[in-house]
């Protein structure tokens, strides 16, 4: 209490009447606040991206099978097949490493003339869109002889000739969308026959998402929404004054 000329003075309490239509903004506003809450924490939930990596140990050629069905995803459905062919009478003999994919998958590769040529990538390449990618079958050895015993000649070509731990570059259809993967081989060339050896291979889960070459595992994440989105669209609290009452 304040003394004012020797009177004693009583404090007044003011309070304030909140009207109907205030309590129903002040609500509205809570109820927005807490949907967008709601939606942000949806929003921000990351979407998990990896890499499925499948070991393995497949010789292809003389000294295993005559091929091979690559399923990258494991559903039963060959995504490429790695095949060991020969060509041989009296004089000739030809020995051939090919990779061929059903329609609409593809390898990276090059075509120097009329054949194309599977390229071999080395760890750490990227394979992705813009890059050259070629549908059908393409060539990874060729051995080409010719002659007789004593005098005999033999030609290799392609880019897999006598090399260790080199890189499909491979691009494949699941469920309608393009993903991308590659398969590690180790290829040797001796007196006109291929050996090839599978030792692994794997794929992106994300559509259209690049993946690097020797690359097993490691997940990503991406953010499909972000706080300031929702706190946006949050309008300012503001509270207007009403009559205040004295009591």
């Amino acid at each position: 209490m304040d003394r004012l000329f020797g009177v004693v003075m009583k404090p007044t309490r003011v309070t304030s009447n909140l009207s109907g239509s205030l309590h129903q903004r002040l609500n509205a506003y809570a109820l927005a606040a807490g949907a967008a809450g709601v939606s942000v924490l949806a929003l921000t939930q990351p979407v998990e991206a990896k890499i499925v990596y499948t070991k393995a140990d497949v010789v292809i050629g003389p000294n295993g099978v005559q091929s091979y069905n690559l399923d990258l995803n494991h559903d039963g459905i060959a995504d490429f097949t790695l095949q060991f062919r020969t060509f041989r009478n009296h004089t000739d003999s030809s020995a051939y490493l090919d990779e061929s994919a059903p329609a609409g998958n593809r390898v990276m590769g090059s075509k120097p003339g009329t054949i194309v040529s599977a390229a071999a990538l080395y760890w750490g390449a990227k394979i992705a869109r813009g890059q050259a990618f070629y549908p059908g079958k393409e060539q990874m050895v060729r051995v080409a002889c010719a002659g007789t015993i004593i005098h005999r000649t033999c030609m290799t070509s392609g880019n897999w000739v006598n090399v260790a731990k080199r890189y499909l570059g491979l691009k494949f259809k699941l469920k309608g969308k393009t993903h991308y993967g590659w398969a590690r081989l180790s290829v040797q060339e001796s007196v006109s026959d291929i050996n090839a050896t599978l030792t692994g291979y794997a794929y992106e889960t994300v559509p259209n998402k690049p993946i690097i070459a020797g690359k097993t595992h490691g997940n990503d994440e991406a953010t499909l929404g972000h706080l300031a989105t929702g706190a946006s669209a949050i309008p300012a609290w503001r509270v207007e004054p009403t009559t205040a009452t004295t009591h």
